[in-house]
């Protein structure tokens, strides 16, 4: 699959925006702040439902207008579909497929995406949240279905915070709180499934991201992924070399001598739903008194290892990036064994800008083979010479192409 074409309409700092792409590698070139990664953005957007720069829609909308509009045609073999999505300042966003209206969450069903950006640092560096959107977002994409589930347990998460700050204000007892007992019904049938799916998903991920290291890294650092639950008393801020002996002996019927994670995985997934409605009574005191859910897919992690250790606090910055680009690279694999249409669109946000020259080389040629591979840079010389086919130049929201002939066109 690759995009053909894309529109953009009030969205960042773009009033209009037409883009006409094709298969092969794109360069997008302009100073920072020119409206680079708006455009790669808002294909990333249409495949996840979600920014990888803000968590919200409301800065993807340009300043002074009500809303922004992103249309894409994409192709794949002879099969093209137009895919439309309107982000609305107020009320709900709206979705269109061939002219047709449809729910925004049906959008990850025909837009496949995978996106490398700076940011990515952040997912082995930064906090558990990180993660946890990596994660989702990859599993919307393979499952489309979970973002209706994912909504609906984030509602019944707010629900039941608010009875729980509730019901501490009023000082009720945990014993009289019987309200809270139907909450905590819809919050296990929600959370288990996405528990287990993300578990699934970790397992899924395990050997496509020692295969992607290697060839980033041309070394055998042992990366693992390894889940951190909180049904099971884990503690997702813990991230010392004290964590991995913790989430892995919090799991009834494991031990810290587990050796892989597709072991490690299989033993967590088992009774999920049982695990979660005990850890919720367990910690149901504790949780009036602080008025939040402490159990759950929202409070969970993954635990990320080079050579048994964790990789945040110990592993360099150039093991760190080599880590977070072989899970894109994973995720990029898995989405396309799944598809029926072909690649995922594979977007890389000024990485290179970050990258040895070793490294550069050995990601252009992990990617060299999907359908469509879009780069945004600021140097052009910051881009392998494979990747440099077509370049287009972008200057304060508009687009401008450098022709074979060496003209520029807007």
């Amino acid at each position: 699959m690759h995009v053909a074409r894309l529109s953009l309409v009030d969205f960042r700092n773009y009033a209009r925006a037409e883009l006409e792409l094709g298969p092969g590698a794109t360069v997008l070139v302009g100073r920072n702040g020119q409206g680079k990664t708006n455009l790669v953005e808002s294909i990333g957007y249409l495949a996840t439902l979600a920014s990888h720069r803000v968590s919200g829609d409301q800065a993807l909308v340009r300043a002074g207008a009500d809303a922004a509009i992103v249309r894409a045609l994409l192709a794949h073999g002879d099969r093209e579909v137009l895919v439309e999505l309107q982000l609305n300042r107020q009320g709900s966003n709206r979705a269109q497929v061939n002219r047709s209206p449809a729910k925004p969450r049906d959008l990850p069903r025909v837009v496949h995406s995978v996106l490398f950006a700076p940011e990515d640092l952040a997912i082995v560096r930064g906090e558990p949240a990180v993660r946890r959107r990596v994660l989702d977002g990859l599993l919307v994409q393979r499952t489309p279905r979970l973002a209706g589930v994912m909504a609906d347990y984030d509602r019944v998460v707010r629900q039941r915070n608010t009875l729980l700050k509730s019901a501490r204000t009023r000082g009720i007892a945990a014993s009289a709180l019987t309200t809270l007992d139907i909450w905590d019904e819809r919050l296990v049938e929600l959370g288990s499934e996405l528990i287990d799916a993300r578990i699934r998903l970790i397992a899924d991920l395990a050997e496509p991201v020692a295969d992607a290291y290697r060839s980033i890294v041309d070394a055998d650092h042992r990366p693992e992924l390894v889940p951190v639950l909180s049904i099971d008393g884990a503690d997702a801020e813990d991230q010392d070399g004290g964590a991995v002996a913790q989430v892995r002996g919090a799991v009834p019927g494991t031990d810290s001598a587990l050796s892989g994670t597709a072991e490690f995985t299989g033993a967590v997934a088992a009774g999920t739903a049982e695990r979660f409605a005990a850890a919720l009574s367990r910690l149901r005191s504790k949780e009036l008194e602080r008025g939040v859910t402490l159990a759950g897919p929202h409070r969970d992690d993954v635990l990320l290892l080079l050579n048994g250790l964790p990789a945040k606090g110990y592993a360099s910055h150039g093991e760190s990036w080599s880590f977070a680009l072989a899970l894109r690279l994973a995720s990029a694999d898995l989405l396309r064994r799944d598809s029926t249409t072909g690649d995922p669109v594979l977007v890389l946000d000024d990485v290179f800008a970050e990258l040895d020259r070793v490294r550069r080389e050995r990601l252009a040629a992990a990617i060299g083979g999907y359908e469509q591979v879009l780069v945004t840079a600021a140097v052009l010389e910051d881009v392998p010479e494979p990747l440099t086919a077509r370049i287009i130049h972008v200057e304060a929201g508009r687009i401008v192409e450098t022709a074979d002939d060496g003209v520029a066109h807007v």
